[in-house]
């Protein structure tokens, strides 16, 4: 008996180590970001679209409907150890206040797969901005992952 629950504690060990090297299909979830005019709530989704690659769709709203920002980013995932991430990619956004609404950007970042359903990570994303220098973006993600 006593064998027969070390053997189930090994197999569990496993599943749940192998579970965290693999992104998840979905996540949803808010990032809290600087923006042009402070501290700003992003609406954010990933979709995993092959191993070790996801798509992540994020929609910032700062004071008004005016002030709406739209990015897209193409992310490499990497595994750094047990449920830590590292990932990287280009993307482009869409500003609705700008004179030059379409700017590149791109992201790094760090994120913590919990063995639940959350996922926390810091990213560093820069952005164009409106004289189309580089604008720094520090950010806080909290996803669900389903």
């Amino acid at each position: 008996m006593k064998k027969n629950v070390m053997v189930l504690v090994f197999l569990c060990a496993i599943f749940f180590s192998a579970k965290a090297q693999e992104i998840s299909n979905n996540a949803i979830g808010v990032r809290i970001s600087e923006g042009f005019s402070g501290v700003a709530p992003e609406i954010s989704y990933q979709k995993k679209v092959r191993t070790n690659k996801r798509l992540e769709l994020n929609l910032k709203l700062q004071n008004s409907i005016n002030d709406l920002e739209f990015v897209g980013l193409y992310e490499w995932v990497w595994n750094i150890k047990n449920n830590f991430n590292w990932y990287a990619g280009p993307g482009i956004g869409f500003r609705d206040f700008s004179r030059f609404p379409i700017f590149l950007t791109g992201v790094i970042g760090v994120e913590y797969n919990f063995t639940s359903p959350l996922l926390l990570s810091i990213d560093y994303r820069p952005e164009t901005n409106r004289s189309n220098l580089l604008n720094a973006n520090l950010g806080f993600s909290l996803k669900y992952q389903f």
